[in-house]
C-alpha cells in the first residue's frame, strides 16, 4: 500500500514546473523532504501544508509563484510524505519551532516569506510569533486552531477517519466536506491512500495566547474558504482581527476547507500578496 501512496505523489510532483528539485534536509528530528523550484536567486517563499494533505497540495499554485518567487515546498515529519520524524520527537510547540529553524537554516535562508493551509497554517503562525525576523510576509489559508475552535460537526464527520483511518473513510469525509466543490482528483487519492501509512506523530495544536499573536510583526493574509465547513469564517475573520497587528482578511469564493488550495482564485491572490514585499 505504501508503493500505491508515493506512486500518486509522484504523479503529482510530474506536474510540478520544470525544473523541480527535491531533496532532503536532515535535523535533530529526522529529515525533511523539500521540493523546490523557481530561480534560485529570488526571494524565498515556504509552503507549509495540513495534516496528511504533502506537499502536492500546493500543485496548482507552485508554477504561479515559481514565476517570481523561490519555492520551498515541505513534507512535516512523523506526518504522510517523504520526511520521517527520527532522533528527538516532536511533541511540543517549541519542538515545532525548532524544527521550522532547522528548515531554514538547511536552506540557507536568513528570512522567508511563509504560507500554511489548515494545521499548516497553525504550524506557520506559531512561528511567525517566535521568530518575527525570520518571517517576512505570512499568509494563512484557512487555517485551525488559530483564532477559534473547529466546528463540532466537522469534528464529528472527522471522527470515523480519525479513528479508524481507511482510503474509504478519507474519500467520504473529503466529499462530505468539499461538497461538489473543484478539488484536484490527483490530489485526493494521495490524501486517501495516506490513511494506510502509519498514524501520524505530530505536535497537536494548541491555539495561541494574544499575548503571543501580538508578537506578529510580517504582514499577514488570512484566506478564508467561502464554503468551508471547518469553521465559521467570519469568527476567524473578527478574531485574526482583533488579534494580528498587520493582518489582512478575504473570502476565497467557491472554495471549502480542504478545495481551497485548488481554488482558481487563489492563483491569483497569493502571488499579488507576496509579491508586495
Amino acid at each position: 500500500m505504501t508503493d500505491e501512496f508515493f506512486a500518486a505523489y509522484e504523479t503529482l510532483l510530474k506536474r510540478w514546473p520544470s525544473g523541480t528539485e527535491s531533496f532532503t534536509l536532515s535535523s535533530p528530528y529526522g529529515s525533511t523532504q523539500v521540493h523546490a523550484c523557481g530561480h534560485v536567486d529570488a526571494p524565498p517563499v515556504l509552503l507549509i501544508p495540513g495534516g496528511g494533505a504533502t506537499s502536492t497540495v500546493w500543485t496548482a499554485v507552485a508554477g504561479s509563484l515559481a514565476r517570481s518567487r523561490r519555492v520551498y515546498a515541505v513534507d512535516l515529519p512523523g506526518d504522510a510524505g517523504r520526511s520521517a520524524a527520527q532522533g528527538r520527537p516532536m511533541r511540543t510547540v517549541e519542538d515545532a519551532t525548532g524544527w521550522f529553524d532547522t528548515v531554514l537554516d538547511g536552506l540557507d535562508v536568513p528570512a522567508a516569506q511563509v504560507c500554511g493551509h489548515s494545521y499548516g497554517g497553525w504550524l506557520s503562525l506559531a512561528y511567525a510569533a517566535h521568530a518575527p525576523h525570520r518571517v517576512s510576509r505570512l499568509a494563512l489559508l484557512d487555517p485551525t486552531d488559530c483564532f477559534t475552535g473547529m466546528r463540532p460537526r466537522y469534528l464529528l464527520h472527522a471522527l470515523p477517519s480519525l479513528l479508524i483511518p481507511s482510503p474509504a473513510r478519507t474519500r467520504a469525509f473529503l466529499r462530505w466536506e468539499t461538497a461538489g466543490l473543484p478539488v484536484d482528483r490527483e490530489w485526493l487519492e494521495v490524501a486517501a491512500l495516506a490513511a494506510q501509512l502509519p498514524r501520524p506523530r505530530i505536535v497537536m495544536p494548541k491555539r495561541p495566547r494574544p499575548e503571543n499573536l501580538r508578537q506578529v510583526t510580517a504582514p499577514t493574509l488570512v484566506l478564508l474558504a467561502e464554503h468551508s465547513r471547518t469553521h465559521d469564517i467570519r469568527e476567524v475573520a473578527e478574531a485574526a482581527r482583533r488579534s494580528v497587528p498587520a493582518v489582512t482578511t478575504a473570502v476565497v469564493p467557491g472554495t471549502s476547507h480542504h478545495s481551497l488550495p485548488f481554488g482558481i482564485d487563489l492563483d491569483r491572490l497569493l502571488p499579488a500578496f507576496l509579491a508586495e514585499g
